[in-house]
């Protein structure tokens, strides 16, 4: 640009002729521009399952998280935009960015207090927790007062019963019933939650089943006053033929206030780091490893010596041996998109599975997601039928006397 007015500016070509451009147009232009290059970052990013942003809107203490790798890059219009306007009108912009900066700062004191609220009613829903745990592991019996539910599928369980005990009025007639033993609790609670999620069954192995067969509890702790913001992930185990810990932890560590650098991208509190724990397992029983044999020949003497070494093996616990975040943000894409990986299972843990145990045990609760899943997966598509029918309007103007073969989207409707 070599010259302006309030309405136009005059633009010199490559060849050096110059062209008088409407400043609307400019906007215009710079706008389109801007809302193409966030469509493009977002088709990019439809599929991955490394988010971890949380929704802070639900006023439950349910603490907002944005993603700490792959954000979304400044539009690429906007520095342009910028430089378009006049010198005074770009000044009051830069006060406007200056609230904009004081906002972050109230938003990052907001999610100080939301984080100390979701910390006072953990201490409530302890008690309950711990009941859960006792009823799960069969070390207390509830009342049949406490055992009342009413359930929208009560006709067929009802059904359910009457054909069991079809079932063992006819096995008893053959003399084939055998006493039935009650089992202890709720047998496999917490495994079963792992082979139902998704997200917990990618990582399940058949030599971790055994193990996660001790589990008793799983909890959340959250920081104490003062302390910096983070949550830790508790794994209760009982005393097995494994490892000697009776409790697993992972921690993960939280930032809550805008990046000086960048303070217009803050959404709220993020993960940036996760520490895991040492497992002391028994001799010969670490399923994170696992023993391979090699044979090596000598060159000269032609001898064969067979080598014994340990190499990683996947499994769970491989959880509790993070990759760790490096302070200067300088990772390969492997490793962040295995820490975001880590990031957005840790947050499951702690918003989804402990707080809604019984229901993931159940499938109430997946049914749900699903649900969740199929709604957005719709919307997807009505999208791109409207974009094709956008096209369509392109193609050229339709002789209305001649009748045109409809789509096969209009047919099914």
């Amino acid at each position: 640009m070599i010259w302006s007015t309030p309405n136009y500016i005059l633009v010199e070509t490559e060849c050096g002729t110059l062209v008088r451009v409407c400043c609307s147009r400019v906007v215009v232009e710079a706008k389109t521009r801007e809302r193409s290059d966030q469509r493009e970052f977002l088709l990019s990013q439809r599929g991955r399952s490394c988010h971890t942003k949380m929704d802070a809107s639900k006023g439950k203490g349910d603490q907002g998280m944005q993603n700490p790798v792959g954000q979304m890059d400044k539009p690429v219009g906007f520095h342009f935009m910028e430089s378009m306007l006049p010198k005074a009108v770009k000044r009051r912009v830069h006060a406007l960015k200056r609230l904009q900066v004081q906002c972050a700062n109230i938003e990052a004191k907001f999610y100080e207090e939301v984080h100390e609220l979701e910390r006072k009613y953990a201490a409530l829903y302890q008690p309950l927790f711990e009941k859960r745990r006792d009823i799960v592991t069969g070390s207390v019996e509830p009342t049949d007062a406490e055992c009342e539910w009413h359930s929208d599928r009560e006709e067929e369980e009802e059904l359910a019963e009457e054909v069991k005990e079809k079932a063992s009025i006819e096995d008893a007639k053959k003399g084939e019933a055998t006493p039935e033993e009650d089992p202890k609790g709720i047998p496999e609670f917490w495994l079963t939650i792992f082979r139902s999620v998704d997200m917990l069954s990618d990582m399940l192995q058949e030599h971790d089943e055994p193990i996660l067969k001790h589990l008793k509890d799983i909890q959340v702790k959250f920081s104490e006053p003062g302390q910096p913001m983070s949550f830790t992930l508790e794994f209760h185990f009982e005393p097995n033929g494994y490892f000697n810990n009776a409790v697993l932890t992972k921690v993960y560590k939280m930032k809550s206030e805008p990046d000086a650098s960048e303070p217009f991208s803050f959404e709220g509190p993020e993960i940036i780091d996760c520490e895991g724990c040492q497992i002391d397992w028994h001799k010969g029983k670490d399923v994170t490893v696992k023993t391979i044999k090699k044979k090596q020949k000598h060159k000269g003497r032609g001898t064969v010596r067979t080598v014994t070494k340990q190499v990683p093996n996947d499994s769970f616990f491989n959880f509790f041996n993070p990759v760790k975040a490096s302070p200067d943000g300088d990772m390969d894409e492997d490793s962040e998109f295995t820490l975001a990986t880590d990031f957005e299972i840790g947050h499951f843990f702690r918003e989804r599975i402990v707080p809604r145990a019984v229901l993931y045990f159940t499938g109430e609760a997946l049914e749900d997601d699903d649900s969740f899943e199929e709604e957005e997966l719709e919307e997807g598509d009505e999208e791109e039928q409207d974009e094709e029918g956008d096209d369509d309007d392109d193609d050229g103007d339709l002789d209305p006397k001649k009748e045109q073969p409809q789509p096969a989207e209009c047919k099914q409707q």
